[in-house]
């Protein structure tokens, strides 16, 4: 994996060497039992059927924590056939968005349903290694893909490392509104120097690296890798920012940083940092680096 070497450490010092599964199943079995803590996304369905026109499975059917629609398609080793067949069963899905609605309502429920954003829909690639043409041929997308690289280092432990990305066209959700939305939107509009604000945390969430997604939501923007590391929220008179960083690792300064872990709110992350300006966010930075390798 980019020339990572992995050291064990017991009885001395000895080198763990990588190695790709012996069966395809062994990496999508794996993925579909921890999906969520290694991409950031519920899963909803392994093997599901296209039906008869269309012939086909999709490997593994997810939504991710905003709520858009993944498919995951898994490779043993190297397939020049990984994306294209991805992006044939993202299209078939959105011509039959009813049935994924079904799907999520039958195992999230009528809420998670309503709020699926398929102005955002995911493509994620998981296989032993990627050719330089589908490196190339994922910049040239107009859909979002993850291109995810797999090892195996011994018995008990798993890596994922992701090498390509493309953002694809994301604009905000228009799911989910109610009544009172919009003037609730208006009495909390923030002024022209919050605007300010949130163009300078938007530079610098996007600055931590090319791998970097920009998700907009009807109530959040979210900054994402394989995960959301920032959620961004506006109000009058300040931002809130929602962090994956463990608040359990921070000292929480009152008014600054906050313990949300149980508590509701929009977008994701435990640990909300209230920025009022940009002194605020100078100090947030050192928070926002903490949180950018957790996802």
């Amino acid at each position: 994996m980019s020339g990572l070497k992995l050291f064990s450490t017991k009885g001395g010092v000895s080198e763990v060497v990588p190695r790709l599964a012996d069966e395809e199943a062994e990496v999508q079995d794996l993925v579909e039992a921890h999906m969520e803590a290694m991409l950031g996304v519920t899963f909803l369905a392994s093997e599901y059927s296209t039906g008869p026109v269309h012939g086909g499975r999709l490997d593994s059917l997810g939504i991710d924590e905003n709520g858009a629609p993944v498919i995951v398609e898994y490779k043993r080793s190297t397939d020049p056939g990984v994306i294209n067949q991805g992006l044939f069963y993202m299209a078939w899905l959105m011509d039959h968005r009813d049935a994924f609605r079904r799907l999520v309502r039958e195992r999230l429920g009528s809420g998670a349903a309503a709020r699926v954003l398929w102005s955002a829909p995911r493509l994620i690639c998981v296989a032993g290694d990627f050719t330089r043409y589908d490196l190339h041929a994922v910049r040239e997308q107009r859909h979002s893909i993850d291109l995810v690289r797999y090892r195996f280092f011994g018995d008990d432990n798993f890596g994922l490392e992701t090498v390509a990305s493309a953002a694809g066209r994301r604009t905000a959700s228009k799911v989910g509104r109610r009544r009172g939305t919009a003037k609730a939107q208006r009495s909390d509009r923030p002024d022209s120097a919050m605007e300010e604000l949130a163009a300078a945390v938007d530079e610098v969430l996007l600055g931590f690296g090319e791998d970097i997604t920009k998700v907009e939501n009807q109530t959040y923007t979210a900054y994402q890798r394989l995960q959301n590391f920032a959620c961004v929220c506006p109000r009058k008179t300040k931002l809130l920012v929602y962090l994956k960083a463990g608040p359990a690792k921070v000292d929480l300064v009152p008014g600054f940083t906050r313990d949300v872990t149980g508590l509701g709110h929009h977008g994701t992350g435990n640990l909300e940092v209230q920025l009022h300006s940009e002194h605020d966010l100078a100090c947030a930075r050192e928070l926002f680096t903490m949180s950018y390798p957790v996802a």
